[in-house]
């Protein structure tokens, strides 16, 4: 079962440029859950490779509810919030899967973590799909990143795809 009630919904506000932290800190100030998941990014500056923790998606956060929190309405009027993304003047909820599948990307400091390398040969269980919990062989990982798997299926060798984050 999942708490996908109205109220406990995730929801996603686009914050002012540059305000990230002063979203996220008033946001907790009025109880709200907040995620904001970042990653690391580097770029050249002033002649320098420079790496930061930047959003994962510039310019907005995710946020829900908790039990003493302010209302969903009073997101629009918190410093440094632009606005709560909404559909048709209602407030849109994310599907909780997609926060757990990011959530399980991330830290505790919420830095999105990079996805391991596979090589071929190396061994792995797959944690999704109708072969959960099966130990494949990577054969290849292609340039798009799908990893291509040998599973030993019935006596016999099958050859399956899979994304990074279905292994372990």
């Amino acid at each position: 079962m999942t708490d996908q009630s109205p109220a406990r919904a995730w929801h996603v506000a686009q914050f002012k440029p540059n305000s990230a932290a002063i979203a996220r800190r008033n946001l907790a100030r009025q109880k709200f859950e907040v995620f904001l998941p970042m990653i690391e990014t580097t770029r050249r500056q002033s002649g320098k490779f420079v790496t930061r923790s930047t959003p994962l998606f510039p310019g907005y956060l995710f946020l829900r509810e908790t039990p003493g929190s302010a209302h969903l309405g009073a997101v629009n009027g918190t410093q440094g919030i632009t606005r709560l993304v909404a559909l048709a003047g209602r407030p849109t909820p994310v599907p909780d899967a997609m926060i757990k599948a990011l959530r399980a990307r991330c830290d505790t400091q919420d830095q999105v973590q990079p996805l391991p390398d596979y090589a071929p040969g190396d061994a792995v269980t797959l944690t999704t799909g109708p072969f959960a919990d099966f130990v494949a062989t990577v054969e290849r990982v292609d340039a798009e990143r799908r990893v291509w798997l040998l599973l030993d299926f019935m006596g016999r060798e099958t050859r399956i795809k899979a994304t990074p984050d279905a292994l372990i």
